[in-house]
């Protein structure tokens, strides 16, 4: 039998101790109980060997992102509650997004909403992703069109009605729909931008999908985001944990990562509160 060995290079040590770091990070990521799972989410950062650069919350700039507050992904009625559930239930992810929607009217933070419709000509694409193809098949966040409303109200494509005073106050900016998982398809980075926003708090559904699309988007466009683990949660199924590979994936990314309870008072805190 023929073995390869690796050849020596001065950078070989590096390399192999970053592959090593993060084949444990994904072990440690799914190899988590529904117990740890939770703590994690709730816990603020630990001291993992990376670098914290931190994130500092300033009145004229920040503003809190949430992706998809929707009931096909936040409610026990939605087509998706099945896989998400477990871990929305786990992490208080309803009331938390809903504590962030409530600082930021108290206090008058700017809240951008990013929320994910599909219309009938949507469903007509000649190529798909894998989840693309099933939210298409299962009617998530369907609507008409663009200009119809017929049907709306209550659908998996509304909002949770825990969240509609807040998101329906006349303040808070909807943008466009996102038609796969990034802002890359929609005017959140205009929007943002248009108003001043460099640094963004992000929060919403679903972890490893649309808000860490969001994520990287944001971040690939110059903005400084931190993430609220515990505001957030994935599917959960018998082969695959989308929430812990997410948890990984915003530690490493994120210039912050952060629990709901610190991230309120972090908030009311630049606001004088």
């Amino acid at each position: 039998m023929r073995t390869t060995r690796l050849k020596w290079h001065p950078l070989l040590p590096v390399f192999l101790a970053g592959t090593a770091f993060l084949y444990a990070a994904a072990d440690f990521a799914y190899g988590q109980t529904e117990t740890s799972r939770a703590a994690t989410a709730k816990l603020p950062p630990i001291n993992d060997g990376l670098p914290m650069p931190g994130f500092q919350i300033t009145t004229d700039d920040t503003a809190i992102v949430i992706t998809d507050p929707q009931n096909d992904f936040l409610s026990p009625d939605g087509v998706t509650w099945g896989v998400v559930g477990q871990s929305i239930t786990e992490n208080g992810t309803v009331e938390n997004l809903e504590a962030l929607l409530k600082v930021a009217d108290e206090t008058g933070m700017p809240m951008f909403v990013s929320p994910h419709y599909y219309y009938e000509h949507d469903h007509k694409w000649h190529f798909e992703g894998t989840l693309e193809k099933l939210m298409h098949n299962i009617g998530m966040f369907d609507r008409p069109s663009a200009l119809e409303m017929t049907g709306f109200e209550g659908s998996g494509a509304d909002w949770l009605d825990r969240y509609k005073a807040y998101i329906n106050n006349g303040e808070t900016v909807v943008t466009s729909p996102h038609k796969v998982y990034g802002p890359d398809s929609n005017d959140l980075a205009l929007q943002l931008r248009k108003r001043g926003i460099n640094k963004v708090i992000l929060a919403g559904m679903s972890s490893n999908l649309c808000t860490e699309s969001h994520m990287r988007g944001l971040v690939e466009a110059g903005f400084d985001v931190m993430v609220v683990t515990d505001a957030t949660a994935g599917a959960i199924t018998e082969h695959y944990n989308g929430y812990a590979s997410s948890l990984t994936n915003f530690r490493m990314i994120a210039s912050a990562i952060n629990n709901t309870e610190n991230t309120v008072k972090a908030i009311k805190a630049a606001y004088g509160q």
